[in-house]
């Protein structure tokens, strides 16, 4: 089938850059952390300083200036949700200056083990979006940094945070998770399913940015029904994996800057966790 996904010029630079948007900044921190937590980055923005507001027809997506656990700045911003806005905003980031990006949100859970708050690494995605397509050669799944995936797994096992690397579905269409579609994603080793990690993954390789993320075991769709689980109101556990991401955004962006860690550079490559990652429940 002829798609337009498959057409060959991933090379091109595009019409629009994000570079003549939103120009470099000296003082934007090169770490930064990508949070779906919409409470969690209100909270932070009422005691931070905003280094600069991103724009899009949603309104104002203002970019807050914090401290990682070292005392090191780190950005945050909400993402908005969806692959498009996410990978958007991922590009006005390397622009103005970050190399090292962590994401933190919830997932659906797709396995019954993962409890509501578990915490699960990113090792792969399967790509079902497509953003990812205009950014990484066409392929079903798509392997995270495994510099990040180390990072994020040395913070979680520092805190003593239960954790698994596992493989994620990335998925434009949230009611069009069907009984069967969820059934072949499990058989192919996804373990959450989410809406931007897959294109996350694709355009920070591309970009030259490092990026890990990490999800907390939300909502349920393991069983025949859909579950909630009152994953939204979970603010301690969702407050709390903020905090962890912030410093794996720290640690890893001074790992990268002093070429540390399995490979030294921002993205692409093999991954620590090839088959979906090992740990995958």
């Amino acid at each position: 089938m002829d798609l337009p996904l498959y057409e060959d010029d991933l090379d091109a630079d595009g019409v629009i850059r994000a570079s003549a948007i939103t120009p470099h900044r000296p003082d934007m921190p090169t770490a930064a952390v990508l949070c779906w937590f919409p409470e969690v980055v209100e909270d932070l923005g009422t005691r931070s300083t905003a280094v600069t507001v991103l724009r899009s027809e949603l309104g104002r997506s203002p970019v807050w200036r914090t401290t990682g656990p070292g005392g090191t700045p780190v950005a945050v911003l909400h993402p908005g949700v969806g692959a498009p806005l996410a990978a958007m905003f991922l590009e006005h980031l390397a622009a103005l200056g970050v190399r090292t990006v962590v994401g933190v949100g919830g997932a659906g859970a797709l396995r019954h083990e993962l409890t509501l708050g578990h915490a699960v690494v990113l090792g792969s995605a399967l790509r079902d979006e497509g953003t990812s397509f205009h950014y990484q050669p066409p392929s079903r799944t798509i392997d995270a940094d495994p510099d990040g995936v180390d990072a994020l797994v040395r913070v979680l096992d520092d805190a003593g945070v239960p954790h698994v690397v596992g493989r994620c579905w990335t998925t434009d269409a949230v009611f069009r998770e069907t009984p069967a579609r969820v059934a072949r994603r499990r058989d192919e080793g996804c373990a959450v399913v989410d809406m931007e990690a897959s294109a996350l993954v694709a355009a920070a390789r591309r970009t030259g940015v490092g990026y890990g993320q990490v999800f907390l075991a939300a909502d349920s769709l393991a069983g025949p029904e859909w579950e909630h689980r009152g994953w939204t109101d979970a603010r301690e556990a969702r407050a709390g994996l903020f905090g962890l991401a912030l410093a794996a955004a720290e640690v890893w962006d001074a790992d990268r800057t002093a070429g540390h860690g399995p490979t030294g550079r921002a993205g692409g490559g093999p991954a620590a966790h090839p088959a979906g990652g090992a740990g995958t429940p």
